[in-house]
């Protein structure tokens, strides 16, 4: 699912990201773009940061959707 419609950011690449070592909505802004545009995926790509560390950055196949836009 696109978390970041803006920079065309997916949960996959927040996934990708945290298994390269980001760990901060910083990080995501630096390595993939997330909030420097609008600024309306923050929350969900905070969530999805938050459940790929939680996780241990697992990296899916196939993304999920969830019509709320968070990581699930």
């Amino acid at each position: 699912m696109y978390v970041c419609v803006c920079k065309a950011v997916t949960e996959r690449n927040i996934r990708e990201a945290a298994l390269a070592g980001a760990r901060r909505l910083k990080d995501l802004r630096r390595e993939l773009g997330v909030t420097s545009d609008c600024g309306l995926c923050a929350a969900s790509a905070q969530a999805c940061l938050r459940e790929a560390r939680k996780a241990g950055a697992p990296v899916q196949s196939t993304p999920t959707h969830s019509a709320q836009g968070d990581c699930h």
